[in-house]
C-alpha cells in the first residue's frame, strides 16, 4: 500500500500520516501492537492512573482513547473501502471520554482490548481488495480515502505513544 498523497485527506491529519515511517503498513501496525503491549505491561496498575497534569487524561484513558479512535477509523475505513459513499459524521473525543470509564478498568483489560481491536483492524485490511484503498468517502464534510484512514490509525497511535514516553513516563519516573 502506498502512502496517501495530501489530496486524500484533510490537512489536519497530515501530522499523523507524515509520522508513519516508510515500509509495509500491516507489518508496522503489527510491530506497533507488540511494542505498545510491551510498554503498557511495563507499568503497574498504580502507574496507569498517572496524569502529568491534573486536567490531562490518565495513562489508562490515553490507551482507551487510542482504542476508541482506532475503532472509529476502522469503521470509517470499512464503509469507504467497501464503496459506501454515505457521508459519515465526525466524533468528539472529549464526549467519548465522558462516556467511558477507563480508569475503573484494569490496565490488563485495556491492553487485551487494544490487542483485539488492532487484530480486528489488521484482519479488515487483509481482506480488502487493492481497489478499495483508493476509494474516497466523506467524513465530517471532508474527503478521505480508505488508505488515508489506515495511515491515520498508525500515526495517531505513534503520536500518543510519543506523548506517553516524553511527558507521562518522564514525569512519572521523576515523581518516584
Amino acid at each position: 500500500m502506498q502512502r496517501p498523497n495530501s489530496s486524500e485527506y484533510p490537512s489536519y491529519f497530515a501530522g499523523y500520516i507524515n509520522a508513519v515511517p516508510e515500509g509495509d503498513l500491516p507489518d508496522l501496525l503489527e510491530e506497533q501492537k507488540r511494542a505498545a503491549i510491551e510498554l503498557f505491561r511495563s507499568l503497574t496498575e498504580e502507574d496507569s492512573g498517572f496524569r502529568y497534569l491534573p486536567e490531562k487524561w490518565s495513562i489508562k484513558e490515553t490507551l482507551g482513547h487510542v482504542i476508541d479512535t482506532e475503532r472509529v477509523m476502522s469503521y470509517r475505513l470499512l464503509r469507504i473501502g467497501r464503496g459506501d459513499t454515505t457521508p459519515l459524521p465526525g466524533f468528539d473525543q472529549d464526549e467519548l471520554m465522558k462516556g467511558a470509564s477507563f480508569d475503573r478498568r484494569s490496565l490488563e483489560s485495556l491492553i487485551k482490548e487494544y490487542g483485539a481491536v488492532r487484530d480486528s483492524s489488521l484482519e479488515l485490511f487483509s481482506g480488502l481488495p487493492e481497489e478499495s484503498w483508493t476509494r474516497q468517502g466523506t467524513v465530517a464534510d471532508n474527503g478521505i480515502t480508505a488508505r488515508a484512514l489506515a495511515y491515520i490509525i498508525a500515526g495517531h497511535e505513534r503520536h500518543h505513544v510519543r506523548i506517553l514516553k516524553e511527558r507521562y513516563l518522564t514525569e512519572l519516573h521523576t515523581a518516584e
